[in-house]
């Protein structure tokens, strides 16, 4: 008995364990999830992705709405008009004196001159110097020395403190997105341009001191009032390994076209131009004709056409409004989630196409499911966006289309594996009936004694000598009331069975059950008979919340010890081939499965609902919307069955339950199940015992011979049965034919009876051969489910 319940435990270990490792790879979303979210972040960290992520900023920075004018600045601009007018370019130092004579007289807080003047230009030169020298609201640039140019010096008469550098950080495809705030000068004496600061900051910081603002000297970043600007690293956003050198933020543009007030430099010097967009504002004075070189590619300039580049004036000016922006009107700064933020957003998303493509078996329906879901990517990214928020676009797009693409090539490989297991088995299993049968064959044979005699006398059905009768049977039997019945027991064990049974709280016709078995499944009540065994409702008494299962109990046909044997290892095959079908979500899952006491035993997941019987009621004609649905139901579940080398054999409305969860209907009952070989034209089928319900079972099953049109005839007789509300076995026949005479008693339209007629007729060959191309007819019809 110990070795016999170890056994038992083993097997149950070894079906936990089975289904353990088959949740795992027949769930393959988390796992690939996982493998492609690690290659694309490996191949982001190597910056091959920068490129996309950067065009898909640009993208998102077009899209984002334009931001009002800023009135606190405005820039004049040197056209290439204003060069042709005063014929001369660079403008002397006399223009120079009288264009900021005319501005200062108007009481701007502070200038910004972004043109270099280390050079004087006569005629003029001795009064600008003077001004530059005296006017502390005035502040010129300067560019830094590198190793591509020699730099350019400020005025010499001008005070280093009040210098601004012009220099920006223009990123690898020559956009600029980045702006400098501080640099390193070099500590050589030749430095032109000594002053760390740009020139917006010594703009914005002239401008804020007059509002009483000052930035820190002591923090470690900067920040003026409560805002504070850390400065960019190297991987931020969409970078992977910039050079970030000095102090960077990202450039926050305000718009593309006109996002400040602008006057020509000509308007200036004839006083053309409205004194109070000057006054206590930011004036900036830079160089907007297309023949001189300073002005940049921006994220814009990918929709523009015609210069595309934007100013070097206006690209200062942005980040002017920006800082005074975030630090007076509390406009957002840019923010970037930490490493470990993106790793698991690009995650969520390669999880979410892993879902998809298990969810989604269509090809089409994954096809719109996938752009759906690229279209909540990008619209969730945008959003963020204009709320300055920069995350991972391009690295959660490649994740998503890549985990489905590998959940589909892993559930088709698993699929095949799957398959090619199946055909294993139903080689084990064809030996192991060939065995038994031959077993069977020879105890047929042999004497019986007059004990044996008696007993096999009193179980035995009728033979099968031609199809039944359906008045010799119980319609509700769960049996296949034609097949032999070979329990032959001797008197002893009949009567030990009889006081075991007699002595059981559990009991059910001439079986006993134990209340618990294996230790743990609790026996509640009954819930079918037949002749291969009962069904039990149980608890699992060892999972949380003891959650209900049904317990198929089946029982040895004979009781010798190599019958036995057989028997044991055609249970296990076939097991294992429930297992397999049990991973469809209107399939029951197999649960475990063992042997206990020379008996077997299925646990499989309990489908509370309803069964079809329920809807299918005598003389109640059922609308063809429903019937239509009830048939693509099933055959959806079909499909998934006879793609796995699965005839049911037993399809009727008792073994179809609607699921009270979800209404969905579940296929039931897959314990007469019998495995075939891919059926060929020119090959000799298997002869099979015939397993059926009367009226629902064609003849080349009732002959041994199951195809998989033998499942789609069952089916339809379903539908016959529910437009007519008459069950099959009371249709009469044409004596001709052999089909069904049905239609007079039904209502429904000829496309849909044809579909019908088709499914039932007589004659497998003129039937429809595969459950996919019902589905297919049914779905054109206009009372498909969608």
């Amino acid at each position: 008995m110990i070795d016999r319940l170890s056994k038992g435990n083993f097997h149950t270990v070894r079906s936990h364990l089975r289904r353990t490792a088959a949740l795992i790879l027949g769930q393959p979303a988390l796992v690939v999830s996982v493998v492609v979210s690690l290659l694309v972040l490996g191949v982001r960290q190597q910056g091959l992705l920068e490129p996309l992520e950067l065009s898909a900023y640009d993208q998102m920075m077009r899209l984002r709405p334009a931001e009002e004018p800023d009135p606190r600045i405005l820039v004049v601009a040197v056209t290439e008009a204003d060069i042709q007018t005063y014929k001369q370019y660079p403008l002397s130092d006399e223009r120079m004196h009288q264009m900021l004579a005319k501005l200062l007289a108007n009481e701007p807080r502070v200038i910004g001159l972004d043109i270099f003047r280390d050079l004087p230009v006569q005629p003029g030169h001795a009064e600008f110097a003077a001004l530059m020298q005296k006017e502390s609201r005035i502040v010129p640039v300067c560019r830094v020395k590198d190793s591509e140019s020699p730099g350019n010096a400020a005025p010499p008469s001008v005070s280093e403190s009040r210098v601004g550098f012009s220099d920006v950080k223009v990123d690898r495809d020559g956009v600029l997105r980045r702006a400098l705030l501080f640099v390193s000068p070099s500590p050589s004496e030749h430095e032109p341009c000594p002053n760390p600061n740009s020139l917006g900051f010594q703009l914005v910081q002239r401008y804020l001191e007059k509002e009483g603002i000052v930035a820190p000297e002591t923090a470690d970043y900067l920040s003026w009032k409560n805002t504070v600007f850390k400065p960019l690293e190297a991987n931020d956003g969409g970078y992977q390994g910039i050079d970030a050198r000095g102090y960077q933020i990202l450039l926050n543009y305000r718009s593309a076209n006109r996002p400040f007030n602008q006057v020509k430099m000509s308007q200036v010097l004839n006083g053309q131009f409205d004194p109070s967009w000057v006054k206590d504002r930011i004036v900036l004075i830079g160089v907007t004709a297309s023949s001189i070189d300073d002005a940049f590619y921006t994220p814009y300039s990918g929709s523009q056409k015609g210069n595309r580049k934007m100013p070097g004036v206006v690209t200062h000016s942005h980040l002017v409004s920006q800082l005074l922006s975030a630090v007076l009107d509390g406009r957002r700064l840019f923010w970037f989630w930490s490493d470990w933020g993106e790793a698991l957003w690009v995650l969520g998303w390669s999880v979410t196409g892993g879902v998809m493509a298990l969810r989604l078996r269509h090809p089409g329906h994954l096809l719109l499911g996938q752009g759906a879901a690229l279209g909540v990517l990008f619209g969730t990214c945008w959003v963020l966006f204009t709320q300055a928020g920069w995350v991972p676009v391009v690295p959660s797009a490649i994740a998503l289309v890549g985990t489905a693409a590998g959940v589909v090539a892993y559930s088709a490989h698993q699929a095949e594996q799957n398959q090619k297991k199946i055909a294993l088995l139903v080689q084990e299993q064809q030996f192991n009936l060939a065995q038994m049968q031959a077993l069977l064959q020879q105890k047929n044979q042999e004497p019986q004694t007059e004990e044996e005699a008696e007993v096999a006398t009193a179980i035995a059905p009728a033979p099968l000598s031609g199809l039944p009768n359906r008045d010799d049977y119980d319609d509700d039997d769960e049996t296949q009331p034609w097949q032999p019945s070979l329990d032959v027991i001797t008197e002893p064990e009949r009567l030990e069975r009889q006081r075991l049974l007699d002595s059981s709280p559990v009991k059910y016709g001439d079986s006993l059950r134990p209340s618990l078995l294996m230790g743990r499944y609790k026996i509640l009540r009954p819930l079918a008979s037949g002749g291969f065994g009962h069904t039990y409702l149980a608890e699992d008494t060892m999972r949380p919340g003891k959650p209900q299962c049904a317990v198929k109990h089946l029982m040895p046909a004979l009781r010798d010890e190599k019958f036995l044997k057989l028997a044991k290892r055609l249970f296990f095959t076939e097991a294992a081939i429930l297992e397999s079908l049990g991973h469809h979500s209107q399939i029951p899952q197999l649960l475990a499965y063992f042997e206990e006491n020379e008996e077997f035993y299925l646990i499989e997941e309990f489908i509370k609902g309803h069964p079809l019987t329920d809807e299918l009621l005598i003389d109640k004609r059922l609308p063809e919307a429903q019937v239509v649905e009830i048939l693509c139901g099933v055959l959806e579940i079909l499909v998934f069955i006879h793609e796995n080398q699965v005839i049911h054999r037993d399809i009727k409305p008792s073994n179809i339950i609607r699921r009270e969860k979800d209404g969905r209907l579940v296929l039931i009952d897959f314990g007469a199940v019998k495995q075939i070989q891919p059926q060929e034209e020119s090959e000799q089928e298997n002869r099979t015992i015939a397993i059926g319900t009367r009226g629902y079972t064609p003849a080349e099953q009732y002959d041994g011979h199951p195809r998989f049109s033998s499942d789609i005839y069952a089916l339809g007789m379903i539908g016959v049965e529910a437009v007519t509300g008459i069950p099959p076995s009371k249709l009469e026949t044409d004596r001709n034919t052999g089909n069904i005479n049905w239609r007079e008693f039904a209502s429904v339209r000829d496309e849909f009876a044809e579909i019908l007629d088709k499914m039932v007729h007589f004659h497998f060959v003129t039937r429809y051969q595969s459950a996919t191309e019902v589905l297919q007819e049914l779905k054109r019809l206009p009372s498909a489910p969608a």
